[in-house]
């Protein structure tokens, strides 16, 4: 059954079924689902944690869609869907070939500092190490960072005379 398990009050647990999977995300490392509940309205979904969920197949379904994973792998283990994923032949990053446009986010949920680039006459983006990206297109990692805003400034002491 697909279900979160909450608490109405102390005595009664309560079930809420999950009618589908919206969106994914990762907050401070950890894998977040946005689900829309059977019997609820769309301003009723909600971000859980994958840790809190029960519904293996409504998440494989979900990844399937992003994986080319067969949607009726249920019974696929952690292991295998790892596995499936590091045997993913496909070219990545630069070794495709093509020439990079811009960087258009960063991430370090790896441990590794990436960045999201786009190509040249490309729609599909690719997560490049950063260590890769500063030696192969600088000039481009250095725009990225021109860029962005300052997240934390000391504020400047102005001394009136």
């Amino acid at each position: 059954m697909d279900v979160v398990k909450g608490k109405e009050d102390e005595d009664t647990p309560a079930e809420f079924s999950v009618e589908k999977i919206l969106d994914k995300r990762t907050r401070n490392g950890k894998i977040e689902y946005l689900l829309k509940w059977k019997g609820y309205n769309d301003e009723d979904n909600t971000w859980e944690p994958e840790e809190n969920l029960d519904c293996p197949d409504l998440i494989i379904s979900y990844e399937a869609q992003f994986q080319n994973i067969p949607a009726n792998s249920g019974e696929e283990s952690d292991k295998n869907k790892k596995k499936n994923i590091a045997e993913d032949s496909r070219l990545r990053g630069f070794d495709r070939g093509l020439e990079p446009d811009k960087i258009v986010g960063a991430t370090d949920a790896s441990g590794e500092l990436m960045f999201l680039m786009m190509w040249k006459n490309c729609k599909e983006a690719d997560l490049v190490a950063a260590r890769v990206a500063n030696a192969r297109c600088p000039e481009i990692v250095i725009k990225y960072y021109e860029n962005k805003k300052m997240w934390y400034c000391k504020p400047s002491v102005i001394e009136i005379d």
